[in-house]
């Protein structure tokens, strides 16, 4: 190679061919390296390191970043005189390869890659090396944040468990913070906290985690500053803030305090007011500390028009007005307008509706401005199809469907068809309702009905058509008053056995009546009531016309009751009683008479299984019942347990004597949804009777009462 020639020529060796020089003189020691900064000038230029390893890291504004040396011009290496050549591809620096394509590509996005852990076959990722710790707390028992504290903490949350001892020592150092902000939330601001990691003295395979904290004083409101312009009536605003001093300076206490203030302000006049930012001075040598809150009040209101808008808008400015219970000039109260948006909701008509005030900067009575209610509107689906079924021992199969269009004739005018297909009974309906007709809650419809009903008792065919005005109960909006009142036609052919002639014959009667009935409902929940009672009674004056008019009345009585015991378990009673005065029982067509049993009656018989009966074995009614139930209903999470006793007689005089009392017992099922209970019940009667089921089953939605 060249080189090695250039080195062989220039320095010959012994045995090459050169003749062996003479020794040369001794060389001169090389000179010593002058010293270019001392060490004390070194060491002082050093920066001061902090033992902490957890501190952060120095600033690096004063960082210079190093200008980087320039590259020394590539050498070129002059060929000797008379040195052979060699190939460019045969010296060692020979120029690299060119570089594949695919390698001057841009890498692909962070995004796609894959960040799923590679597995390995045969290693099982979770034996992995583990170790356990056991955490301990001081110092927050005192002031009643151990609980709080160890349901937000980050040990806790691990389980006691850990891939190694920084792991462990990381999530003690968030609970010392996490400890630290409980603390000041109730109103120790000098709080401290540190954590300790030690081997457990009680198990050497594990270590030990300890929180220590210590509280410091408690601070205390010194002074309460509310800045804002004057209210009326003077005062308002000092009165529903309701900070005083010497209250502790505890979060919770004041963030509620500021939420009731802009809760309660827009129900006495204000609804603009709006709150600033809060500012508490501390005092770490009093242990106090002033608190100010700038209001921005708005003007006093009262209430002015109703405007609307929307792309699809449901509702008229008129129909709004039936809806709303205040009176335009009254004292602004957001309790309204809340009122208000929750009747529009109530109509179920709507995909977004809402309610808002608008200033208009007019004046109004006793020095208020007057406010409009701007109602924004979007039409939602108006047609609904429903459907729902259900089996009881008697009734057999029962399934019903619906159609819904409930705004066919606005405003809130619907048209309802429905069909019953079952084993005992098949029917059809069409109803024609108006809600808030003339006024909010009331109802107005008109029921037309085609029914075939073949059951132990009797069967018939009837056609009825019926007027009612109503005010009633939702699950959406349930309410405390209930009534209807109306009046009906009812035409029936059935069949029945004829005391007179004492055979089985059929009939038909003409019957009009004017039912009514008046309820009252203190229960929490419609579907689903856990505490309160319920009464009311019904009171239905008819004439039943078969060759003769016979006038009578219908009158029933019902009372329920409902005691939570606990969380988990509520006692619900029940009793019903009713009586037909004024016509013998003979007289009465079948299906006007009272029966008992069934799943919405009297569990553990069959439906309308109770009471008198023919020579021929089947049941006759009567013109007086009586009913009660019992049961304990059991909830765990979405399913619950309802063991039950109910009991009921049927009476042919016209008094609900209470002698003869069937009893029956039995087990249900519940799964709670969003739209209330499916229910399942199981039930057997006492002392049974030969021809009555050992067993009767009901399958419905909701509870039995």
């Amino acid at each position: 190679m060249p080189g090695v020639a250039l080195a062989q020529i220039s320095d010959p060796k012994p045995g090459q061919g050169a003749p062996t020089s003479a020794p040369g003189p001794t060389p001169a020691p090389a000179p010593q390296d002058e010293t270019i900064v001392s060490d004390q000038e070194f060491n002082a230029a050093l920066p001061s390191l902090s033992n902490d390893p957890n501190a952060p890291l120095e600033p690096l504004e004063g960082f210079q970043t190093p200008t980087p040396t320039p590259a020394p011009p590539p050498r070129t290496v002059q060929p000797i005189p008379g040195a052979p050549t060699v190939p460019a591809e045969e010296t060692e620096f020979a120029a690299p390869p060119p570089e594949a394509p695919e390698f001057a590509q841009p890498l692909p996005a962070l995004s796609e890659f894959k960040v799923e852990p590679v597995k390995i076959e045969g290693i099982d990722d979770e034996k992995v090396a583990q170790i356990r710790y056991t955490t301990a707390v001081e110092g927050l028992d005192k002031i009643g944040l151990e609980d709080q504290f160890r349901d937000l903490s980050a040990l806790e949350e691990g389980d006691g468990k850990a891939a190694n001892a920084a792991m462990v020592a990381a999530r003690a150092r968030e609970d010392e913070h996490l400890a630290v902000r409980l603390m000041r939330s109730l109103g120790y601001y000098d709080g401290t906290a540190i954590s300790t990691i030690e081997q457990n003295p009680k198990n050497s395979g594990n270590v030990r985690a300890t929180i220590s904290a210590t509280p410091g004083p408690l601070y205390r409101l010194g002074s309460v500053s509310i800045v804002s312009d004057p209210t009326v009536p003077p005062g308002l605003l000092d009165k529903e803030l309701n900070l005083n001093p010497g209250d502790p300076i505890e979060a919770i206490r004041i963030q509620g305090a500021e939420a009731n203030l802009k809760l309660r302000l827009p129900q006495q006049g204000y609804p603009f007011i709006a709150l600033g930012d809060r500012d508490i001075l501390l005092d770490d040598q009093t242990h106090f500390g002033d608190y100010t809150l700038p209001v921005t009040l708005g003007p006093r209101s009262s209430f002015g028009e109703i405007v609307t808008q929307g792309r699809r808008p449901v509702f008229g400015v008129d129909h709004i007005n039936i809806l709303r219970r205040y009176k335009p000039g009254q004292l602004y109260d957001s309790r309204m307008v809340d009122d208000l948006r929750d009747a529009l909701i109530a109509t179920s008509l709507f995909s977004t509706v809402s309610v808002e005030p608008v200033r208009t900067n007019q004046p109004g009575p006793d020095g208020t401005e007057v406010v409009n209610l701007l109602v924004r509107q979007n039409a939602g689906r108006p047609r609904t199809l429903a459907g729902e079924a259900g089996y009881s021992t008697g009734q057999g199969i029962r399934l019903e469907g619906s159609w819904t269009h409930r705004n066919l004739f606005p405003p809130e005018g619907a048209l309802i068809g429905r069909a019953i297909l079952g084993t005992q009974e098949q029917g059809i309906a069409g109803t024609f309702r108006r809600s808030n007709a003339g006024q909010r809650d009331r109802t107005f419809q008109i029921h037309a009905e085609l029914n075939h009903q073949d059951y132990a008792a009797f069967e018939s065919y009837t056609g009825a058509l019926a007027v009612r005005w109503s005010r009633d109960s939702t699950p959406i909006w349930q309410k405390k008053w209930t009534y209807f009142y109306g009046a009906e036609v009812v035409g029936s052919n059935e069949d029945r056995w004829n005391f007179d002639t004492n055979q089985r014959d059929r009939g038909t009667w003409l019957i009009a009546a004017l039912p009514t009935l008046l309820g009252y409902d203190s229960s929490d929940n419609l579907l689903n009531p856990t505490r309160g009672f319920r009464l009311k009674g019904n009171v239905s004056p008819e004439t039943s016309v078969r060759g003769a008019a016979r006038p009578y009345a219908r009158l029933m009585v019902e009372g329920t009751a409902y005691y939570p015991v606990t969380s988990s378990i509520v006692i619900a009673g029940r009793a019903r009683v009713g009586s037909i005065p004024g016509i013998a029982r003979n007289d009465l067509p079948p299906s006007r008479r009272y029966y008992a049993g069934g799943g919405g009656s009297v569990r553990g018989f069959g439906y309308q299984e109770l009471g008198p009966r023919a020579p021929d074995g089947r049941p006759v009614g009567g013109r007086a019942f009586n009913e009660f139930a019992l049961e304990a209903r059991y909830r765990f999470g979405n399913f619950g347990i309802v063991p039950f006793v109910d009991a009921g007689q049927v009476y042919e005089g016209i008094y609900p004597t209470g002698q003869n009392l069937r009893f029956g017992a039995g087990i249900g099922g519940r799964m709670y949804t969003n739209f209330g209970p499916l229910r399942v019940d199981v039930a057997t009667p006492i002392a049974r009777k030969p021809g009555e089921s050992r067993i009767s089953l009901y399958i419905s939605i909701g509870q039995a009462f």
